[in-house]
């Protein structure tokens, strides 16, 4: 899908494997470290990006606030750290409007860093417990939404680079039925 300028696709494989400039990391409010793709990131981008986060975020982040480190040992320039809302279904306008935020921050942070390309993971859709089926549509919405509102982005290509196939086939699902709405 293009919008404007920019172009808006679902990969199979991790963010890790992606050539984009950037990465999102699902991280935690903590900033140092964890499971998952968290950990994955900080095992390939080495000690330094420790070191950077407990510089930069020396109390860890609130959820959906972004926190932004160089990639160190990884072929991404960049992390854009963010925490996402840990579900719960008594709270779930909150965990949408939390989730939406996630996303529409790391946005604006590539756009500050002038980023020509940014990779998502599925934020909150692991151990958070967030449900796939309902996530999935927040993060293509608020990105398309993002770029329509913004025709002078500088990003030329924004990917969801899903490691497991039922992530991908969900994204893939969001992403078509954006495209009919």
């Amino acid at each position: 899908m293009k919008i404007n300028e920019t172009e808006i696709e679902v990969v199979r494989g991790g963010v890790l494997e992606s050539d984009a400039q950037a990465i999102v990391n699902a991280a935690n409010t903590a900033m140092r470290g964890g499971g998952g793709v968290d950990g994955a990131i900080h095992d390939a981008a080495g000690k330094e990006l420790m070191a950077e986060l407990m510089e930069v975020a020396p109390h860890g982040a609130e959820t959906s606030v972004p926190v932004l480190t160089r990639g160190h040992n990884l072929k991404q320039e960049y992390v854009i750290h963010v925490a996402g809302p840990v579900w719960s279904e008594a709270r779930a306008g909150e965990c949408e409007k939390l989730l939406h935020s996630c996303y529409r921050g790391a946005l604006e942070m590539a756009d500050e860093k002038e980023l020509a390309s940014l990779a998502f993971c599925s934020i909150s859709t692991g151990i958070y417990g967030y449900p796939l089926a309902l996530a999935a549509p927040v993060a293509v919405k608020t990105i398309v939404e993002y770029l329509w509102e913004h025709p002078q982005t500088g990003l030329r290509r924004v990917l969801f680079a899903m490691f497991g196939k039922e992530e991908y086939e969900v994204f893939c699902s969001a992403l078509k039925k954006s495209q009919l709405s």
